[in-house]
């Protein structure tokens, strides 16, 4: 296939959603389980995800999986207070963090609660600069372990929405996004996105055929084409959204 990555992501077909979500937490799991030390995870909101942080606050992920070593950071958040509805911390919370042993100081949200979205990017990039140790990414050393990533109708992944400024951004690690939606965005960027041993999209559903079908054969027009992770792009879709490819 004519394609803009590196190389084509470990594609996994899954039967359906539920079957996708306990796919994706087994591997999670396994992953977390064969590192020793820190284990950070940058997380993603929408519908798919959140099935999988039901599936890990309960058995037997639950039991098994080392809360007390693990690191959890967000991909994109919307510039809203964490109680809305809206925010993708607040919709992890409630699938995941209030029913499992997490330590508090584990769990590190995007601040939205001040009224400058650019305040708000920087001080997140100073917290994850704070986590790694360094100002500078050592290729040999990511970021994250594991970053879960979502894929929009339009192309997008975390808030890296088509024809925004950030797409040309490759200095800084985090950015506000604003204009593109109705609400403000602060997302990470390709530079700290790409700083994974795995990252994951997770598309599922009959609507993400089309857009999956383009990401799939290297559609240079959507942001999410020209994520190029360190390590290894994985790929797990549901059948209905993986017919464009199958």
């Amino acid at each position: 296939m004519t394609t803009s990555r590196k190389a084509e992501p470990e594609l996994e077909i899954l039967p359906d959603p539920r079957a996708l979500s306990r796919r994706v937490a087994e591997w999670l799991l396994a992953l977390a389980l064969a590192k020793s030390g820190k284990f950070a995870v940058a997380l993603s909101g929408g519908s798919t995800p959140r099935q999988l942080y039901e599936d890990l606050a309960g058995p037997p992920y639950r039991d098994a999986f080392p809360w007390s070593r693990t690191h959890w950071f967000w991909g994109d958040e919307r510039f809203v207070p964490e109680t809305d509805v809206l925010s993708n911390y607040r919709m992890v919370r409630e699938a995941m963090f209030a029913k499992v042993p997490v330590p508090g100081d584990h769990v590190h949200p995007i601040p939205t609660d001040g009224d400058n979205p650019q305040a708000a990017a920087q001080a997140y990039e100073h917290a994850l600069k704070a986590f790694y140790g360094a100002a500078n990414f050592d290729p040999a050393r990511p970021l994250f372990d594991v970053t879960l990533l979502g894929l929009g109708a339009d192309g997008h992944t975390a808030s890296l929405f088509p024809g925004t400024a950030v797409l040309a951004d490759r200095e800084s690690w985090v950015a506000a996004v604003v204009g593109a939606k109705s609400e403000a965005r602060i997302t990470l960027t390709y530079k700290a996105l790409e700083s994974s041993q795995h990252a994951a999209f997770l598309v599922a559903g009959p609507d993400k055929s089309t857009i999956l079908g383009r990401l799939w054969h290297g559609d240079s027009e959507l942001p999410a084409s020209h994520l190029h992770p360190t390590g290894t792009l994985h790929l797990f879709a549901d059948a209905a959204a993986a017919r464009s490819i199958a």
